[in-house]
């Protein structure tokens, strides 16, 4: 009797991977994940890990997969009820690094970033989550601007501050703390009415 791999077994194991993934990045940093380090944090063998993950670069895709799919899943239970200015606050506060869980993952977005500049298969998505939350921000933002603004243009500037404040954290975590990037936006939002 041919013996073949419960799916179910198969999507566990996946997803412990990647949280050896993020504990590996918590500690070590982005450069520290590689395949011999994420099989010794899972305590698997190389061989038993390529089997899941043949390349860092799939192992980072997959990774990514799961930063997105936790933040999709934070954006959904958000109050979206109130004022429409606190409304996108909140939601901006999902896209900066606020806890240390987000921090890893964007350590890991980021590191994905640069790798989808030198690889087109991991480009297309990278280019629809950005397409994805840039959407959600043009979406929002209309609802709070003052009169005269140009809600396309408002719109590509909090995304671009958005990602600024994502850069500076990740390179200078002590200085861009969580209350500082909060400030911040705060900041930005308050100049838009």
């Amino acid at each position: 009797m041919v013996r073949t791999a419960d799916p179910g077994t198969h999507a566990r194991r996946r997803a412990q991977l990647v949280d050896a993934v993020f504990r590996v990045v918590a500690r070590d940093g982005i450069e520290g994940v590689s395949v011999r380090a994420v099989a010794r944090e899972a305590d698997l063998s190389m061989g038993s890990l390529r089997h899941y993950f043949a390349t860092q670069a799939e192992l980072l895709a997959f990774s990514l997969g799961e930063v997105e799919r936790r933040m999709r899943a934070r954006l959904a239970d958000l109050d979206t009820s109130g004022d429409p200015r606190d409304v996108l606050e909140r939601v901006l506060h999902q896209l900066v690094p606020l806890t240390p869980e987000s921090r890893v993952e964007h350590e890991i977005w980021l590191a994905f970033v640069g790798k989808a500049v030198a690889e087109p298969a991991l480009h297309d998505l990278n280019a629809r989550v950005y397409d994805d939350l840039g959407a959600l921000v043009r979406r929002l933002i209309p609802d709070v601007l003052g009169p005269g603004r140009d809600a396309d243009l408002e719109a590509e500037r909090l995304y671009a501050l958005v990602d600024g404040l994502v850069l500076h954290a990740a390179l200078r975590p002590e200085q861009w703390t969580p209350d500082r990037l909060a400030d911040v936006i705060r900041y930005h939002l308050d100049t838009l009415a």
